[in-house]
């Protein structure tokens, strides 16, 4: 398998788990989706939790470039940066097929802390926390680290939300809340 069809076969096995889920998702529905043998996705991967960990880490690169990426041409200054994280995540409420957080799910299904894909789903929130900090710092807040985890916790349950309830207010609600936070 070309290079080219690992990173398609990846792409598609993302739609799927994230559609499916992890543990509902089972090899033989990887190879009829994506069009790939079976004996060609495991010459790639020795085991279904290393496709989940090269999804995860193509869908960490893809929502973290998505999400910066509006949070600049939302905002110009840092601190509005951060509210802007909000409008973007309200966008991202409404698109079609939205089924909340692939990070928070791969967690759900994989609880034990030292499991590798529990580890490389938090590793997707320990890098969000870093990118709110800098922009914390930059935006001079005192104790940048305290705002990036807070600002952490609201966007999560703004996600849990909106996947639960199916609409997008929680989005708002968070910014409403993170503006409060922001002005202590």
């Amino acid at each position: 398998m070309s290079q080219n069809k690992r990173a398609e076969l990846i792409r598609k096995a993302l739609l799927l788990f994230y559609r499916n889920g992890f543990h509902a998702t089972g090899m033989d529905l990887v190879a009829k989706e994506t069009g790939v043998s079976k004996t060609s996705i495991y010459k790639h991967f020795r085991t279904k939790e290393e496709l989940v960990l090269a999804v995860l880490r193509l869908r960490d690169e893809n929502f973290r470039n998505w999400l910066y990426r509006r949070m600049e041409e939302l905002a110009e200054t840092p601190g509005d940066q951060l509210l802007a994280m909000f409008d973007a995540l309200g966008e991202w409420f409404v698109e079609d097929g939205f089924k909340g957080c692939m990070f928070i799910k791969a967690s759900a299904e994989f609880q034990e802390r030292e499991h590798a894909i529990n580890v490389q789903a938090y590793e997707h929130k320990r890098l969000l926390v870093d990118h709110f900090e800098k922009l914390a710092r930059d935006a001079g807040l005192s104790d940048p680290h305290r705002v990036a985890r807070q600002l952490l916790i609201l966007k999560e349950g703004a996600i849990v939300v909106a996947a639960m309830s199916h609409a997008e207010a929680s989005a708002a609600e968070a910014k409403a809340t993170a503006i409060t936070l922001l002005r202590s």
